[in-house]
Formats: structure tokens, C-alpha cells, sequence
């Protein structure tokens, strides 16, 4: 790495590479885009023709052996994220991946313990907490509003799972974990950066909608969750819920709503997301009054756009210093990053104890959990 540059490799050629990581690369002075690996050379080909990156691979392991490389973004299917990210990691490489970040927690808290021998800089992409509500929220959370946290309930309503059509993020071979992975990752992230640690989890996993036995090359395969509902216990006494679900009919440009409520001995705070025009933040303190808009400060929005939250989601990982653009400052800068692949393990860790609780029908503690 020279002084003021990182050259970075992405692993992935999906559109989510295209909209997200790519255009943040492309808007930041210290990141370089040397190479892009994908499986499908033509699809490898094109977005390098798109975003001027000079070698393409079809094997990631070329990709790290060959390439001049500082850092990598790992865009693939869950269970490749391991395998990739400790490659990378023995080849001294820092490390953004996406979520979950591996099949395990013992997968999970390899990776982790590999990167801090190693002092690496890693990041796991929980997208929502960079968003201007989640950021808020956890300063109103922070500066005391609710008191002492009692309760929360989240939800998390989207509906692309509803025709039934196979889908490699309800593959256990591939996914992991279902509904509750893809999502609900999301959410115990956002529960435990507000509210703390979580002591125990019940959990309730839903298998609604009839899909084929067979994926695409013909092979069966082990059909996951498409819903979930989460118990959850606090060590510092508080509880809540989380319910995600892939099922719901949202009539909103992005097809999602998120839902919060939180409730503490000094008051309220709720926030909804609809997608398209709303997101708001809404709260009351006890003896203030009634429920009322929290306006979001400026300091939080920075320069995003406010008109739809589909700007505000692009502008805050294309061009402010959020996720992809914080991991390039990170390693330029030495400075800690958040959430990185610690943090990844721990909600790795939640979603063992999450799946345990369903298939036992119980109560798991997280700790009980062991790598």
C-alpha cells in the first residue's frame, strides 16, 4: 500500500457489487480498484468494462495469489465467505465481508481471531445501522432518552420470498441460515448496539411457503426459514422482540418497511421506514408531553439526499464516509472500524443460539454456545 492508496479486489459480481461497493470505490481518492473476480468471465468482463478495473479472474484464489493486493471486498454467497476471507487473511489483507459473515460461529470466530493476530482491519456491513434513523436513534439511546431500556420491539416486513421459486438464500448448503440470517442479522445487530448484550433467545422459525425440493442443478436440498420470531433477554434486564419476514405484501417502491419501538423508564422512541418517502424518528419523554417527529439533526444527515430513502441509502455508502468508504479510511488511517468481524461472530453466535432455540423448542442461553 502506498501511502495515500489502497488497492482493493472485489470477489462478486452481483448486483449489489454493481449499486454499492463499486461506485463507493470509484468516489473515493485513496481506493483502487485493481482487480474483480466472478465466476462467470463474461459477467467479470462487463463490470470491469463498466468501472475501468484492470485484471478480471474467475477464481478468487488466482485473484488473491496474482493480484497486487491491500485489501479485498468479499460480495459472494454466504458459504464462500470463510474460505475467501481466511485466504485473504493469511495473505495479510484486510478484509470487508458481507453478512452473515460465514456458515458457523466457529467459522466466525476464526476469522476473527485471525485478524486481530494479524492486526487487520475488517468490516461487516450491516447496512441499516448506517443509516440516519439507526445512527440517531442510537444517540438519542446513548444521551438517555429512554432511561433505563425496558423493552423493544423491531420488525422487519419485505416480500420477495412470497412466489415460492427457489432461492439460494433458502439453501442451507449455501445460505446457512434463512430469513433469520439474511435479516434478522440486521436487527440483532441494531438490538445490541442499542440496548447491550443479549443473555438469552427463543426463537420461533417459520417454513410457510411450499418451495421446490430440488435447486436449480437438480439436486435436493435442505429448504430454510422465510420468517422469524425472536425473544430476546438483555443482561442489563430488558427484553424484546424482533420479527422478520420475507412473506409480507409492502406496497412501497422498494417492496420493505422497518418498524421500531423502544420504551424505557424515562420515555419512548419510535421510528418506521417505509421506503420510498418516510423516515422518521419519534419519541416522548416522560412528562414532556405527547408522542412527537424528532426531526434527524443535520450533523446526521451530512450531504445525503432526503427525498426518497432509496437516495439517502445510495448517497450514505456512495459517498459518505459509511461501510465501504469507512473500511478504504480505516486502512489509510489506522483507526478502528465498526461493525468489523468480532462484532460479525458475536451476531454469528446469536444466530446458533436463535436456530438452537427453534429445533429444541427452548430457551438457549448465548453463552451455551461454544466454537
Amino acid at each position: 500500500m502506498t501511502s495515500n492508496t489502497v488497492s482493493v479486489g472485489v470477489v462478486g459480481t452481483s448486483w449489489w457489487a454493481d449499486a454499492m461497493h463499486l461506485p463507493a470505490l470509484a468516489s473515493h481518492a485513496g481506493a483502487r480498484t485493481v482487480a474483480i473476480c466472478g465466476r462467470n468471465s463474461n459477467n467479470a468482463r462487463e463490470m470491469a468494462q463498466i468501472w475501468d478495473i484492470p485484471q478480471v479472474y474467475t477464481d478468487y484464489r488466482e485473484m488473491l495469489d496474482r493480484a497486487d493486493l491491500d485489501a479485498i471486498i468479499i460480495a459472494t454467497p454466504n458459504s464462500s465467505h470463510y474460505p475467501i476471507s481466511m485466504k485473504a487473511l493469511e495473505k495479510n489483507l484486510h478484509v470487508l465481508c458481507e453478512k452473515p459473515i460465514a456458515l458457523t460461529y466457529a467459522q466466525a470466530r476464526e476469522m476473527a481471531e485471525t485478524a486481530e493476530a494479524r492486526r487487520l482491519k475488517t468490516l461487516v456491513p450491516f447496512t441499516y445501522s448506517f443509516m440516519p434513523t439507526a445512527r440517531y436513534l442510537k444517540e438519542l439511546v446513548d444521551g438517555g432518552y429512554l432511561g433505563a431500556p425496558y423493552h423493544l420491539n423491531m420488525r422487519y416486513y419485505t416480500g420477495f420470498a412470497r412466489e415460492g421459486d427457489y432461492l439460494w438464500r433458502f439453501d442451507r448448503g449455501i445460505a446457512g441460515s434463512g430469513i433469520i440470517g439474511d435479516l434478522g442479522s440486521h436487527f440483532l445487530y441494531l438490538a445490541e448496539w442499542l440496548y447491550g448484550d443479549i443473555k438469552a433467545i427463543t426463537c420461533r422459525l417459520g417454513f410457510t411457503v411450499p418451495r421446490p425440493p430440488i435447486d436449480p442443478a437438480g439436486e435436493p436440498y435442505e429448504v430454510l426459514d422465510d420468517s422469524c420470531m425472536l425473544t430476546l433477554e438483555f443482561c442489563n434486564g430488558a427484553y424484546g422482540m424482533i420479527h422478520c419476514t420475507a412473506l409480507c405484501y409492502e406496497d412501497t417502491p422498494f417492496g420493505q418497511t422497518h418498524h421500531m419501538e423502544f420504551h424505557g423508564a424515562g420515555g419512548t422512541l419510535y421510528s418506521y421506514t417505509d421506503w420510498d418517502k418516510v423516515q422518521q424518528v419519534m419519541g416522548a419523554r416522560v412528562g414532556e408531553g405527547m408522542i412527537c417527529e424528532l426531526p434527524i439533526p443535520e450533523h446526521i444527515w451530512g450531504n445525503a439526499r432526503r427525498d426518497t430513502v432509496h437516495n439517502t441509502y445510495r448517497d450514505m455508502f456512495r459517498s459518505e464516509d459509511f461501510m465501504i468508504r469507512a473500511f478504504i479510511n480505516g486502512i489509510l488511517n489506522d483507526t478502528e472500524l465498526r461493525p468489523n468481524f468480532r462484532q460479525g461472530a458475536r451476531i454469528q453466535r446469536l444466530l446458533s443460539a436463535a436456530v438452537l432455540s427453534h429445533e429444541k423448542e427452548a430457551r438457549v442461553e448465548v453463552e451455551s454456545i461454544e466454537a
